[in-house]
C-alpha cells in the first residue's frame, strides 16, 4: 500500500511540509508554476535549494506583495469582530477581548519555520503581522472561504480540504481566545501566507495520492516566546489546542518548532502517529526551515510501500466511483415562531460560515401549528460550529444531527479569457457524465455591461470557446 511517512522530529510548518512534499512530485517546477497561477492575490511561491547540517533540501518562500513572510513581526491576538465596540478600544495590557493583542512575535521563533508562522496566519496563533505603520487588515473565516471557493482554480476536493484545515485553525483560535468562530480574525498578510501553505500541501497530497499518511510524534520545542506584553509558552496556545490527542514532546531545543498551520495539517491528514513501520522507500523529500540548529532544521517525508490494511482515517488515493463516500452531516430544527426575515438572516449566516447548503421546508407541528424545518448540510468538522450558529440565530431548543454519505462529482474551476473579459467556468465530471457552466456572477456582470440577457451571453461564449 502506498504510504507517506512524515518525520516531525524538528516539528512541522506549512512551508516546510510544502517543500518536503514538493521534492516527491514528478514535476516540482511545473507544480510551483501552477501554484502561482491559482489566483492567490499578490502571492508568489519560490522553491529554493537549502542546506542544513550538510543535507540538501528545498526551502519554500511565500512572498505577499513581494515581501517575504519573515520580514513581518508577528502579533499574537485574535480580536473580536470590528462591529463589536470593545474591538475599537485597545487594552492597556494588550490582552483580552478588546485588544488587538500585540504579542510582537519576534521571530525568534526559533523556527523561522518559515514561518509559516506568520504565524501562519496570523500565526494563526494568531500572531498577526504588524507593519511598522500599524495599519492592520484582517480576514475572517468567511472572507477566506470566499477566496478559496470563488477565486482559486482548484479541484473541489482540494478546495474542501483547504477549508477544513482552515476551519480547524479557526476553531482552535476560537477556543483559546474565547470568541465565536466567525469572529476570529486573521491579519491579511498572515492569512494569505497561511492559505498559500495550506493550499499547496492539500494540492500536493491529492496529486501524490498516498493510501495512508503516517507521522512520528511531533517535536514542539520548549521554553517561551517573547511577545510585546510578556512571554508565551511553547507550544503556543492554538498549537497546543490543535495537537490534542496527538503525541508530542519537548526537548533541549529552545523555541517554537511546530506552528498552528503545521499542527492543523497534521491533525487533518495523519492517520496514525508512531514509529515508522517497515517501508519500502521509493522517494525522500526534505523541507527546510530558515534557522540553523544543532540538528537539521527540516521536515523529512518518505514515500513507499507498506504491507497490510491502511490505518484508520483519511486516504488521498483516488477512489473508484463505486466507493466514493463523501461524509457529511445534516442538521435540522423545527421552528414555529420566527419571521421569514429572521429565517433568511439565519440561513445567510450559516452559508457565510461554510455550510455546504441550507434550505427550509414547510411542516405541520404540534397543536396544529404550521412551521418551518431549517436544514443545514455541512462537513463533520463543521458540525459543532453550525450547531452553535443554529442556537444563536434561531429560536430552536434542539438540533438534530444525521451523519450521512453522498456521492459527488469531481469539480474544478478554470478562468477563461473572452473578448468581454475573464469568465470563470465550473466543470463537474465522474460517474459517466461531464458538464460545465459559467459562473453566474461573471455572466451577470458582463451581460449587464453588454446589454444582453445571460442566455444570449452564454450562447456567445459557447460559440467563442468552441
Amino acid at each position: 500500500m502506498k504510504t507517506l511517512y512524515l518525520d516531525c522530529s524538528m516539528g512541522a510548518a506549512g512551508d516546510m511540509l510544502t517543500a518536503a512534499l514538493l521534492e516527491l512530485h514528478p514535476d516540482p517546477a511545473g507544480f510551483v508554476d501552477r501554484l502561482n497561477a491559482l489566483g492567490l492575490p499578490s502571492v508568489e511561491f519560490r522553491a529554493e535549494p537549502s542546506v542544513k547540517c550538510g543535507i540538501t533540501g528545498t526551502h519554500m518562500r511565500v512572498l505577499v506583495r513581494g515581501e517575504d513572510e519573515h520580514t513581518h513581526e508577528h502579533l499574537h491576538g485574535t480580536s473580536p469582530h470590528p462591529s463589536a465596540p470593545e474591538a475599537l478600544t485597545p487594552s492597556p495590557q494588550g490582552e483580552g477581548f478588546g485588544a488587538e493583542h500585540e504579542h510582537t512575535h519576534e521571530h525568534h521563533h526559533d523556527h523561522e519555520h518559515e514561518h509559516e508562522h506568520h504565524h501562519d496566519h496570523d500565526h494563526e496563533h494568531d500572531h498577526e503581522h504588524a507593519h511598522e505603520h500599524g495599519h492592520h487588515h484582517h480576514a475572517d473565516l468567511h472572507g477566506i472561504g470566499h477566496l478559496v471557493r470563488e477565486h482559486l482554480a482548484l479541484p473541489e476536493a482540494v478546495r474542501e480540504d483547504v477549508l477544513a484545515v482552515y476551519g480547524l485553525i479557526a476553531a482552535a483560535e476560537s477556543k483559546v481566545h474565547g470568541v465565536p468562530v466567525e469572529q476570529v480574525h486573521f491579519h491579511e498578510v498572515g492569512a494569505l501566507d497561511a492559505v498559500a501553505d495550506v493550499t499547496a500541501v492539500c494540492l500536493l497530497l491529492r496529486e501524490l495520492a498516498p493510501d495512508q499518511i503516517l507521522a512520528s510524534p511531533v517535536h514542539v520545542g520548549s521554553g517561551q516566546v517573547r511577545c510585546a506584553h510578556g512571554l508565551m509558552p511553547v507550544p503556543a496556545p492554538a498549537t497546543a489546542e490543535l495537537l490534542k490527542e496527538v503525541p508530542i514532546y519537548g526537548g533541549q531545543l529552545r523555541g517554537e518548532l511546530c506552528t498552528p498551520t503545521g499542527a492543523a495539517l497534521l491533525k487533518y491528514y495523519v492517520n496514525s502517529f508512531g514509529p515508522m513501520p517497515p517501508l519500502r522507500v521509493s522517494a525522500v523529500g526534505y523541507g527546510m526551515g530558515t534557522k540553523d540548529f544543532p540538528a537539521a532544521n527540516c521536515v523529512r517525508v518518505m514515500l513507499g510501500e507498506t504491507e497490510g490494511a491502511p490505518a484508520g482515517g483519511r486516504s488521498m488515493s483516488a477512489p473508484t466511483e463505486q466507493d466514493v463516500a463523501d461524509k457529511v452531516v445534516e442538521l435540522a430544527c423545527n421552528l414555529d415562531d420566527m419571521t421569514a426575515e429572521d429565517l433568511a438572516f439565519a440561513a445567510a449566516r450559516l452559508l457565510e460560515a461554510g455550510a455546504l447548503d441550507v434550505w427550509t421546508q414547510p411542516i405541520g407541528m404540534k397543536k396544529g401549528r404550521p412551521g418551518t424545518m431549517l436544514c443545514v448540510l455541512c462537513k463533520p468538522v463543521d458540525q459543532a460550529a453550525m450547531t452553535e450558529l443554529l442556537f444563536r440565530y434561531t429560536t430552536t431548543l434542539g438540533v438534530r444531527a444525521c451523519p450521512m454519505e453522498r456521492a459527488v462529482l469531481e469539480r474544478s474551476l478554470e478562468v477563461l479569457e473572452s473578448p468581454w473579459g475573464p469568465v470563470r467556468r465550473k466543470t463537474a465530471s465522474g460517474w459517466g457524465v461531464e458538464r460545465s457552466k459559467y459562473e453566474y456572477e461573471d455572466l451577470a456582470r458582463i451581460a449587464a455591461a453588454e446589454g444582453v440577457s445571460p442566455r444570449a451571453l452564454r450562447e456567445r461564449l459557447d460559440k467563442y470557446f468552441q
